[in-house]
Protein backbone atom coordinates (compact mmCIF):
# COMPACT_ATOMS: atom_id res chain seq x y z
CA UNK A 1 0.00 0.00 0.00
CA UNK A 2 1.29 3.60 -1.23
CA UNK A 3 1.10 6.11 1.79
CA UNK A 4 -0.25 9.39 1.50
CA UNK A 5 3.09 11.18 2.06
CA UNK A 6 4.80 9.36 -0.76
CA UNK A 7 1.03 9.38 -3.07
CA UNK A 8 1.46 13.27 -2.90
CA UNK A 9 3.85 14.80 -4.89
CA UNK A 10 5.78 17.16 -2.95
CA UNK A 11 3.76 17.23 0.06
CA UNK A 12 7.09 15.71 2.39
CA UNK A 13 9.08 19.01 1.04
CA UNK A 14 5.92 20.24 2.02
CA UNK A 15 5.49 18.80 5.54
CA UNK A 16 9.42 19.53 6.10
CA UNK A 17 9.32 22.95 5.53
CA UNK A 18 6.19 22.81 8.07
CA UNK A 19 7.90 21.12 11.01
CA UNK A 20 11.38 23.97 10.60
CA UNK A 21 9.16 26.81 10.90
CA UNK A 22 7.67 25.13 14.02
CA UNK A 23 11.13 24.60 14.94
CA UNK A 24 12.24 28.41 14.02
CA UNK A 25 8.97 29.72 15.64
CA UNK A 26 9.78 28.07 18.95
CA UNK A 27 13.57 29.26 18.91
CA UNK A 28 12.71 33.18 17.93
CA UNK A 29 10.05 33.45 20.58
CA UNK A 30 12.15 31.91 23.36
CA UNK A 31 14.54 34.42 22.92
CA UNK A 32 12.16 36.99 22.84
CA UNK A 33 10.81 35.89 25.96
CA UNK A 34 14.52 35.65 27.34
CA UNK A 35 15.39 38.93 26.16
CA UNK A 36 11.68 40.40 27.76
CA UNK A 37 12.05 38.80 31.00
CA UNK A 38 16.03 38.95 31.84
CA UNK A 39 16.33 35.01 31.82
CA UNK A 40 19.20 32.98 29.86
CA UNK A 41 18.85 32.21 26.40
CA UNK A 42 17.74 28.77 25.77
CA UNK A 43 19.37 28.32 22.48
CA UNK A 44 22.83 29.74 24.14
CA UNK A 45 22.48 27.61 27.08
CA UNK A 46 22.73 24.59 24.81
CA UNK A 47 25.66 25.92 22.93
CA UNK A 48 27.42 26.23 26.29
CA UNK A 49 26.58 23.35 27.57
CA UNK A 50 28.17 21.29 24.33
CA UNK A 51 30.58 24.05 24.49
CA UNK A 52 31.33 22.82 28.00
CA UNK A 53 31.48 19.28 26.87
CA UNK A 54 33.20 19.16 23.48
CA UNK A 55 36.06 16.71 22.94
CA UNK A 56 39.20 17.77 23.02
CA UNK A 57 40.23 19.43 19.91
CA UNK A 58 37.51 20.51 18.84
CA UNK A 59 37.82 24.34 20.06
CA UNK A 60 41.63 24.01 17.83
CA UNK A 61 39.31 23.09 14.87
CA UNK A 62 36.79 25.82 15.12
CA UNK A 63 38.83 29.10 16.04
CA UNK A 64 40.93 27.70 13.47
CA UNK A 65 38.23 27.58 11.04
CA UNK A 66 36.15 30.61 12.22
CA UNK A 67 38.25 32.74 14.44
CA UNK A 68 36.81 35.43 16.79
CA UNK A 69 33.46 34.34 14.71
CA UNK A 70 33.76 30.96 16.12
CA UNK A 71 30.45 31.96 18.07
CA UNK A 72 28.65 32.89 15.88
CA UNK A 73 29.21 30.10 13.26
CA UNK A 74 28.41 27.64 16.14
CA UNK A 75 25.14 29.13 16.90
CA UNK A 76 24.22 28.90 13.18
CA UNK A 77 25.38 25.04 13.40
CA UNK A 78 23.22 24.69 16.03
CA UNK A 79 20.08 26.82 14.87
CA UNK A 80 20.42 24.38 11.42
CA UNK A 81 20.52 21.24 12.88
CA UNK A 82 17.38 22.23 14.79
CA UNK A 83 15.89 23.59 11.56
CA UNK A 84 16.85 20.01 10.17
CA UNK A 85 15.42 18.05 12.95
CA UNK A 86 12.25 20.17 12.83
CA UNK A 87 12.50 19.01 9.08
CA UNK A 88 12.34 15.66 10.19
CA UNK A 89 9.40 15.69 12.64
CA UNK A 90 7.21 17.52 10.00
CA UNK A 91 7.60 14.27 8.16
CA UNK A 92 6.51 11.92 10.56
CA UNK A 93 3.93 14.41 12.39
CA UNK A 94 0.97 13.06 10.20
CA UNK A 95 1.17 9.74 11.33
CA UNK A 96 3.05 10.21 14.67
CA UNK A 97 2.02 13.62 15.70
CA UNK A 98 2.22 12.95 19.42
CA UNK A 99 6.22 11.70 19.10
CA UNK A 100 6.32 14.97 16.67
CA UNK A 101 5.02 17.43 19.42
CA UNK A 102 6.51 15.20 22.62
CA UNK A 103 10.21 15.90 20.71
CA UNK A 104 9.33 19.54 20.49
CA UNK A 105 8.47 19.36 23.79
CA UNK A 106 11.71 18.02 25.13
CA UNK A 107 13.82 20.40 22.54
CA UNK A 108 12.22 23.12 25.14
CA UNK A 109 12.66 20.83 28.25
CA UNK A 110 16.80 20.78 27.15
CA UNK A 111 16.86 24.62 27.11
CA UNK A 112 15.05 24.83 30.50
CA UNK A 113 17.89 22.22 31.49
CA UNK A 114 20.73 23.48 30.37
CA UNK A 115 19.50 27.43 31.31
CA UNK A 116 19.77 25.85 34.96
CA UNK A 117 23.15 26.10 34.69
CA UNK A 118 23.54 29.79 34.54
CA UNK A 119 24.21 31.23 38.26
CA UNK A 120 21.78 34.16 37.54
CA UNK A 121 19.31 31.80 36.23
CA UNK A 122 15.38 32.17 37.51
CA UNK A 123 13.69 29.02 37.67
CA UNK A 124 10.51 30.16 37.33
CA UNK A 125 11.13 32.62 34.31
CA UNK A 126 12.93 29.65 32.30
CA UNK A 127 10.30 27.35 33.26
CA UNK A 128 7.72 29.53 32.04
CA UNK A 129 10.08 30.32 28.37
CA UNK A 130 10.08 26.80 27.90
CA UNK A 131 7.05 25.87 28.30
CA UNK A 132 5.61 29.04 26.18
CA UNK A 133 7.95 27.59 23.63
CA UNK A 134 6.49 24.40 23.70
CA UNK A 135 3.42 25.42 23.32
CA UNK A 136 3.79 27.23 20.54
CA UNK A 137 6.18 25.10 18.50
CA UNK A 138 3.88 22.29 18.89
CA UNK A 139 0.78 24.60 17.86
CA UNK A 140 2.77 26.08 14.49
CA UNK A 141 3.07 22.65 13.68
CA UNK A 142 -0.02 21.30 13.53
CA UNK A 143 -1.19 24.20 11.99
CA UNK A 144 1.10 24.05 9.21
CA UNK A 145 1.02 20.11 8.74
CA UNK A 146 -2.88 21.00 8.45
CA UNK A 147 -1.99 23.11 5.57
CA UNK A 148 0.44 20.92 4.19
CA UNK A 149 -2.22 17.81 4.17
CA UNK A 150 -5.07 20.30 3.05
CA UNK A 151 -7.09 19.01 -0.11
CA UNK A 152 -8.88 20.08 -2.60
CA UNK A 153 -12.64 20.15 -2.71
CA UNK A 154 -14.26 17.58 -5.17
CA UNK A 155 -15.32 18.77 -8.49
CA UNK A 156 -17.56 15.97 -9.16
CA UNK A 157 -15.10 14.95 -12.07
CA UNK A 158 -13.95 12.08 -12.57
CA UNK A 159 -10.19 10.85 -11.86
CA UNK A 160 -7.71 9.99 -14.18
CA UNK A 161 -6.89 6.51 -14.15
CA UNK A 162 -4.35 5.91 -11.24
CA UNK A 163 -4.81 9.35 -9.25
CA UNK A 164 -4.76 9.49 -5.34
CA UNK A 165 -8.47 10.01 -4.39
CA UNK A 166 -7.55 13.71 -3.55
CA UNK A 167 -4.20 15.77 -3.86
CA UNK A 168 -2.80 18.83 -1.62
CA UNK A 169 -4.27 22.45 -2.34
CA UNK A 170 -0.59 23.86 -2.96
CA UNK A 171 -2.19 25.97 -5.88
CA UNK A 172 -3.73 28.15 -2.84
CA UNK A 173 -0.28 28.88 -1.32
CA UNK A 174 -1.97 28.64 2.13
CA UNK A 175 0.90 26.68 3.55
CA UNK A 176 3.30 29.48 2.00
CA UNK A 177 2.01 31.97 3.08
CA UNK A 178 1.35 31.28 6.52
CA UNK A 179 4.87 29.85 7.29
CA UNK A 180 6.14 32.08 5.02
CA UNK A 181 4.90 34.91 7.45
CA UNK A 182 5.53 32.82 10.42
CA UNK A 183 9.27 32.27 9.41
CA UNK A 184 10.02 35.57 8.80
CA UNK A 185 8.01 36.50 12.28
CA UNK A 186 10.61 34.25 14.02
CA UNK A 187 13.57 35.81 12.48
CA UNK A 188 12.26 39.34 13.80
CA UNK A 189 11.08 38.90 17.31
CA UNK A 190 14.43 36.35 17.37
CA UNK A 191 16.30 39.69 16.28
CA UNK A 192 14.70 41.80 18.71
CA UNK A 193 15.39 39.25 21.39
CA UNK A 194 18.56 38.97 21.05
CA UNK A 195 19.12 42.79 20.70
CA UNK A 196 17.53 42.37 24.49
CA UNK A 197 19.91 40.08 25.65
CA UNK A 198 22.93 42.01 24.39
CA UNK A 199 21.38 44.96 26.85
CA UNK A 200 20.19 42.95 29.54
CA UNK A 201 20.16 44.38 32.80
CA UNK A 202 23.21 46.89 31.49
CA UNK A 203 24.60 49.23 33.96
CA UNK A 204 24.91 52.79 32.50
CA UNK A 205 28.50 52.93 31.34
CA UNK A 206 31.12 54.27 33.86
CA UNK A 207 33.58 57.20 32.89
CA UNK A 208 35.46 57.30 36.32
CA UNK A 209 38.72 55.72 35.99
CA UNK A 210 41.19 55.25 39.29
CA UNK A 211 44.26 57.18 38.68
CA UNK A 212 47.35 55.58 38.88
CA UNK A 213 50.37 58.09 40.51
CA UNK A 214 52.57 56.82 38.30
CA UNK A 215 50.98 57.00 34.12
CA UNK A 216 52.49 54.04 31.81
CA UNK A 217 53.82 56.01 28.74
CA UNK A 218 55.10 54.80 25.75
CA UNK A 219 59.21 54.96 25.09
CA UNK A 220 60.28 57.18 22.31
CA UNK A 221 60.63 54.61 18.91
CA UNK A 222 58.35 52.25 20.69
CA UNK A 223 55.57 52.68 17.50
CA UNK A 224 57.98 52.53 14.37
CA UNK A 225 54.76 52.18 11.80
CA UNK A 226 54.08 54.77 9.07
CA UNK A 227 50.95 55.51 7.63
CA UNK A 228 51.32 53.39 5.03
CA UNK A 229 52.64 50.37 7.04
CA UNK A 230 49.42 50.77 9.18
CA UNK A 231 47.48 51.29 6.19
CA UNK A 232 48.73 47.61 4.64
CA UNK A 233 48.46 45.70 7.80
CA UNK A 234 51.06 46.65 10.22
CA UNK A 235 49.85 45.91 13.79
CA UNK A 236 50.02 48.85 16.06
CA UNK A 237 51.80 48.67 18.97
CA UNK A 238 48.54 49.14 21.33
CA UNK A 239 45.82 48.05 19.60
CA UNK A 240 42.23 49.93 20.32
CA UNK A 241 39.99 48.15 22.24
CA UNK A 242 37.19 48.00 19.22
CA UNK A 243 39.77 45.79 17.83
CA UNK A 244 41.03 44.07 20.01
CA UNK A 245 40.88 39.91 19.80
CA UNK A 246 38.15 38.34 21.82
CA UNK A 247 38.09 34.47 22.74
CA UNK A 248 35.91 33.27 25.49
CA UNK A 249 32.94 31.08 26.06
CA UNK A 250 30.37 33.47 26.49
CA UNK A 251 28.08 33.83 23.66
CA UNK A 252 26.79 37.02 25.26
CA UNK A 253 29.50 39.10 27.45
CA UNK A 254 27.91 38.51 31.29
CA UNK A 255 26.66 42.10 32.45
CA UNK A 256 27.68 43.38 35.78
CA UNK A 257 27.16 46.14 37.60
CA UNK A 258 29.76 47.25 39.58
CA UNK A 259 27.73 48.56 42.68
CA UNK A 260 27.04 44.50 43.57
CA UNK A 261 30.00 43.35 42.46
CA UNK A 262 32.36 41.22 44.58
CA UNK A 263 35.24 39.48 44.55
CA UNK A 264 35.72 36.46 46.64
CA UNK A 265 39.26 35.14 48.06
CA UNK A 266 38.93 31.51 49.81
CA UNK A 267 40.60 28.17 49.89
CA UNK A 268 44.11 27.83 51.46
CA UNK A 269 44.15 31.29 52.62
CA UNK A 270 44.65 32.27 56.37
CA UNK A 271 41.33 34.66 55.93
CA UNK A 272 38.96 34.16 53.74
CA UNK A 273 37.48 37.90 52.44
CA UNK A 274 35.24 39.37 50.13
CA UNK A 275 35.87 42.78 48.26
CA UNK A 276 33.69 45.29 46.97
CA UNK A 277 34.63 47.54 44.13
CA UNK A 278 35.62 50.19 45.77
CA UNK A 279 37.64 48.09 48.39
CA UNK A 280 39.70 47.15 45.13
CA UNK A 281 40.39 50.35 43.85
CA UNK A 282 41.73 52.03 47.17
CA UNK A 283 44.51 49.72 46.78
CA UNK A 284 47.30 51.32 44.68
CA UNK A 285 46.53 51.82 41.41
CA UNK A 286 48.94 50.32 38.81
CA UNK A 287 49.44 51.24 34.95
CA UNK A 288 51.10 48.94 32.56
CA UNK A 289 51.40 47.66 28.94
CA UNK A 290 50.98 44.12 28.60
CA UNK A 291 50.97 41.50 25.40
CA UNK A 292 48.09 38.85 25.52
CA UNK A 293 47.95 35.65 23.64
CA UNK A 294 45.19 32.97 22.80
CA UNK A 295 46.29 29.46 23.10
CA UNK A 296 44.51 28.89 20.15
CA UNK A 297 46.47 30.93 17.81
CA UNK A 298 47.75 30.08 14.75
CA UNK A 299 51.45 30.84 13.37
CA UNK A 300 51.15 33.83 12.03
CA UNK A 301 47.09 34.40 13.44
CA UNK A 302 45.50 37.49 15.00
CA UNK A 303 44.71 36.24 18.26
CA UNK A 304 47.07 38.38 20.20
CA UNK A 305 47.04 41.88 21.12
CA UNK A 306 48.55 44.55 23.21
CA UNK A 307 47.03 47.22 25.73
CA UNK A 308 47.52 49.32 28.17
CA UNK A 309 46.00 48.02 31.19
CA UNK A 310 45.00 50.12 35.05
CA UNK A 311 44.50 48.23 38.01
CA UNK A 312 45.71 46.81 40.85
CA UNK A 313 48.85 44.19 41.69
CA UNK A 314 47.52 41.16 41.76
CA UNK A 315 49.60 40.47 44.71
CA UNK A 316 48.68 43.30 46.82
CA UNK A 317 44.70 41.55 46.52
CA UNK A 318 46.12 37.93 48.00
CA UNK A 319 48.07 39.47 50.71
CA UNK A 320 44.86 40.71 51.93
CA UNK A 321 43.86 37.28 52.32
CA UNK A 322 47.02 35.77 53.01
CA UNK A 323 48.37 32.82 50.68
CA UNK A 324 49.15 29.23 52.81
CA UNK A 325 52.31 27.62 51.40
CA UNK A 326 50.02 24.26 50.48
CA UNK A 327 48.76 26.39 47.71
CA UNK A 328 50.42 25.90 44.55
CA UNK A 329 47.11 26.90 42.08
CA UNK A 330 45.00 29.95 41.83
CA UNK A 331 42.17 29.95 40.37
CA UNK A 332 40.69 32.86 38.40
CA UNK A 333 36.48 32.25 38.73
CA UNK A 334 34.18 34.30 36.29
CA UNK A 335 30.98 35.12 36.67
CA UNK A 336 29.52 32.42 34.46
CA UNK A 337 31.26 29.85 36.30
CA UNK A 338 34.64 29.61 33.98
CA UNK A 339 37.72 29.01 35.64
CA UNK A 340 41.83 29.33 34.75
CA UNK A 341 43.92 28.06 37.02
CA UNK A 342 47.51 29.64 36.85
CA UNK A 343 51.23 28.45 39.08
CA UNK A 344 51.28 30.48 42.26
CA UNK A 345 54.86 30.51 41.96
CA UNK A 346 54.10 32.30 38.57
CA UNK A 347 51.88 34.84 40.36
CA UNK A 348 54.38 35.68 43.07
CA UNK A 349 57.38 35.89 41.19
CA UNK A 350 58.45 39.49 41.60
CA UNK A 351 59.93 39.66 37.95
CA UNK A 352 56.72 40.33 36.63
CA UNK A 353 53.55 41.99 37.59
CA UNK A 354 50.04 40.37 37.25
CA UNK A 355 47.09 42.29 37.75
CA UNK A 356 43.15 43.08 38.06
CA UNK A 357 42.68 45.18 35.47
CA UNK A 358 39.29 47.69 35.54
CA UNK A 359 40.82 50.26 32.44
CA UNK A 360 41.81 49.56 29.36
CA UNK A 361 43.47 51.59 26.95
CA UNK A 362 42.65 54.23 29.33
CA UNK A 363 39.21 53.55 29.16
CA UNK A 364 36.94 51.76 31.30
CA UNK A 365 36.97 47.80 30.93
CA UNK A 366 34.63 46.96 28.29
CA UNK A 367 31.97 44.56 28.60
CA UNK A 368 33.20 42.30 26.00
CA UNK A 369 36.65 42.58 27.48
CA UNK A 370 35.61 41.77 31.41
CA UNK A 371 33.71 44.84 33.20
CA UNK A 372 34.27 45.22 35.69
CA UNK A 373 37.52 43.56 36.66
CA UNK A 374 39.71 41.28 34.80
CA UNK A 375 42.73 39.49 35.72
CA UNK A 376 45.92 39.82 33.39
CA UNK A 377 49.18 37.81 34.11
CA UNK A 378 52.18 38.61 31.90
CA UNK A 379 53.96 35.34 29.99
CA UNK A 380 51.04 32.83 30.18
CA UNK A 381 48.30 32.40 27.91
CA UNK A 382 44.47 33.12 28.22
CA UNK A 383 42.73 29.87 28.97
CA UNK A 384 45.39 29.23 32.20
CA UNK A 385 44.95 33.22 33.41
CA UNK A 386 43.25 35.67 32.06
CA UNK A 387 39.72 35.62 33.50
CA UNK A 388 37.27 37.88 32.29
CA UNK A 389 34.11 39.01 34.26
CA UNK A 390 36.30 37.91 37.67
CA UNK A 391 34.35 37.32 40.26
CA UNK A 392 36.60 34.78 42.86
CA UNK A 393 40.03 34.06 43.63
CA UNK A 394 40.77 30.73 45.05
CA UNK A 395 44.02 29.19 46.15
CA UNK A 396 43.92 25.88 45.89
CA UNK A 397 46.19 22.87 44.31
CA UNK A 398 46.57 21.46 40.80
CA UNK A 399 46.09 17.81 42.11
CA UNK A 400 42.68 19.15 43.79
CA UNK A 401 41.36 21.08 40.91
CA UNK A 402 41.35 21.25 37.39
CA UNK A 403 40.21 24.10 35.64
CA UNK A 404 38.03 24.65 32.55
CA UNK A 405 39.94 23.50 29.48
CA UNK A 406 42.31 21.15 30.78
CA UNK A 407 39.71 17.94 31.08
CA UNK A 408 39.27 18.85 27.33
CA UNK A 409 43.24 17.98 26.69
CA UNK A 410 44.85 21.65 27.26
CA UNK A 411 47.93 21.65 29.09
CA UNK A 412 47.81 22.56 32.71
CA UNK A 413 50.82 25.45 32.89
CA UNK A 414 50.89 26.99 29.83
CA UNK A 415 53.45 29.80 28.96
CA UNK A 416 53.45 32.14 26.20
CA UNK A 417 55.98 30.96 23.35
CA UNK A 418 58.03 32.70 21.04
CA UNK A 419 56.61 34.05 18.20
CA UNK A 420 56.44 36.82 15.43
CA UNK A 421 54.37 37.14 12.45
CA UNK A 422 54.23 39.04 9.22
CA UNK A 423 51.74 41.37 8.50
CA UNK A 424 53.73 43.35 5.72
CA UNK A 425 53.39 42.47 2.59
CA UNK A 426 50.44 39.95 2.80
CA UNK A 427 50.44 36.23 1.59
CA UNK A 428 50.19 35.79 -2.12
CA UNK A 429 50.66 39.65 -2.48
CA UNK A 430 51.92 41.52 -5.53
CA UNK A 431 54.47 43.32 -5.61
CA UNK A 432 56.34 46.29 -7.59
CA UNK A 433 60.21 45.41 -7.78
CA UNK A 434 62.30 47.89 -6.27
CA UNK A 435 62.44 48.82 -2.11
CA UNK A 436 59.86 46.48 -0.69
CA UNK A 437 58.89 46.75 3.09
CA UNK A 438 58.42 43.43 5.37
CA UNK A 439 57.20 44.32 8.53
CA UNK A 440 55.07 42.56 11.82
CA UNK A 441 55.26 41.93 15.58
CA UNK A 442 57.23 39.65 17.37
CA UNK A 443 56.48 38.63 21.36
CA UNK A 444 57.92 36.82 24.02
CA UNK A 445 55.94 37.91 27.21
CA UNK A 446 57.85 38.13 29.63
CA UNK A 447 61.01 37.78 28.30
CA UNK A 448 60.92 40.03 26.05
CA UNK A 449 62.65 40.02 22.53
CA UNK A 450 66.24 40.70 21.88
CA UNK A 451 66.09 39.99 17.67
CA UNK A 452 63.74 39.47 14.74
CA UNK A 453 65.63 37.77 11.50
CA UNK A 454 64.03 37.56 8.21
CA UNK A 455 64.77 34.99 5.28
CA UNK A 456 63.77 35.56 1.95
CA UNK A 457 64.05 32.39 -0.03
CA UNK A 458 65.88 30.28 2.00
CA UNK A 459 69.01 32.58 2.14
CA UNK A 460 70.66 34.00 4.48
CA UNK A 461 68.72 35.42 7.87
CA UNK A 462 69.13 39.59 7.78
CA UNK A 463 68.48 41.34 10.85
CA UNK A 464 65.71 43.40 11.13
CA UNK A 465 64.68 47.00 12.80
CA UNK A 466 62.94 46.13 15.85
CA UNK A 467 60.85 49.26 17.64
CA UNK A 468 62.01 50.30 21.20
CA UNK A 469 60.85 47.72 22.97
CA UNK A 470 58.05 49.31 26.09
CA UNK A 471 58.84 46.13 28.50
CA UNK A 472 60.06 42.65 28.45
CA UNK A 473 55.78 42.01 28.96
CA UNK A 474 54.96 43.73 25.79
CA UNK A 475 55.58 42.55 21.71
CA UNK A 476 57.91 44.86 19.43
CA UNK A 477 57.42 45.71 15.96
CA UNK A 478 60.15 44.88 13.37
CA UNK A 479 60.77 46.08 9.76
CA UNK A 480 62.89 45.16 7.03
CA UNK A 481 63.40 47.11 3.60
CA UNK A 482 64.33 44.43 0.86
CA UNK A 483 65.42 44.89 -2.58
CA UNK A 484 62.82 42.68 -4.19
CA UNK A 485 63.38 41.37 -7.76
CA UNK A 486 60.90 39.83 -10.21
CA UNK A 487 59.41 35.97 -9.78
CA UNK A 488 58.00 34.37 -6.49
CA UNK A 489 59.59 34.56 -3.34
CA UNK A 490 59.20 32.82 0.09
CA UNK A 491 59.44 34.79 3.52
CA UNK A 492 60.26 33.47 6.60
CA UNK A 493 60.72 35.32 10.04
CA UNK A 494 61.72 34.25 12.97
CA UNK A 495 62.67 35.91 17.21
CA UNK A 496 64.81 35.15 19.46
CA UNK A 497 63.46 36.30 22.82
CA UNK A 498 65.41 38.04 25.86
CA UNK A 499 66.46 34.96 27.32
CA UNK A 500 68.74 34.04 23.70
CA UNK A 501 66.04 31.22 22.85
CA UNK A 502 65.67 30.93 19.52
CA UNK A 503 62.05 30.95 17.62
CA UNK A 504 61.36 27.36 16.68
CA UNK A 505 61.01 25.91 12.82
CA UNK A 506 59.15 23.01 13.88
CA UNK A 507 55.20 23.18 13.52
CA UNK A 508 53.07 22.27 15.41
CA UNK A 509 48.84 22.51 16.55
CA UNK A 510 48.09 24.89 18.55
CA UNK A 511 47.04 22.02 20.95
CA UNK A 512 47.68 21.35 23.97
CA UNK A 513 50.09 24.24 24.85
CA UNK A 514 50.64 26.85 21.72
CA UNK A 515 51.17 27.12 18.39
CA UNK A 516 54.97 26.56 17.21
CA UNK A 517 57.29 27.38 13.86
CA UNK A 518 57.57 29.84 11.41
CA UNK A 519 55.39 32.04 9.84
CA UNK A 520 55.84 31.39 6.47
CA UNK A 521 54.22 33.37 3.09
CA UNK A 522 54.75 33.89 -0.61
CA UNK A 523 54.60 37.01 -2.93
CA UNK A 524 55.06 37.72 -6.15
CA UNK A 525 57.26 40.55 -7.69
CA UNK A 526 56.57 42.27 -10.83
Amino acid sequence: MTNRTDAAPGLGRRLAFAGAVAVAAALGLGELLAGLLGAPSPLLSVARFIVDIQPPGAKDFVVALFGENDKVAFEVFIILVALGVGAVLGRIAPARPDVASGVLAAFAGAGFATALRDPNNVVVLSAAVAGVEAVVGIWVLRRLVTLATATRPSTGEPREPGAPPSTPDWRRRSLLQAGGAIAIGSVAVGTVGRFLLERQRAPAPPTDLPGAPVRAELPPGADIATADLTADGLAPIVVPNDHFYRIDTAFIPPTVDRATWRLGLKGLVDRETELTYDDLIALPIIEQYVTIACVSNEVGGGLVGNAKWTGVALRDVLAIAGVQPAADQLVGRSVDGWTAGMPVEWVMDESRIPMIAVAMNDEPLPRAHGYPARLIVPGLYGYVSATKWLTELELTRFDLFKAYWVPLGWAERAPILTQSRIDVPSHRAQLQAGSVPIAGVAWAPDRGIQAVEVQVDGGAWRPAMLSAPISDATWVQWLLRWDATPGSHQIVVRAIDGTGEVQTDLRSAPAPDGARGHHTITVSVA
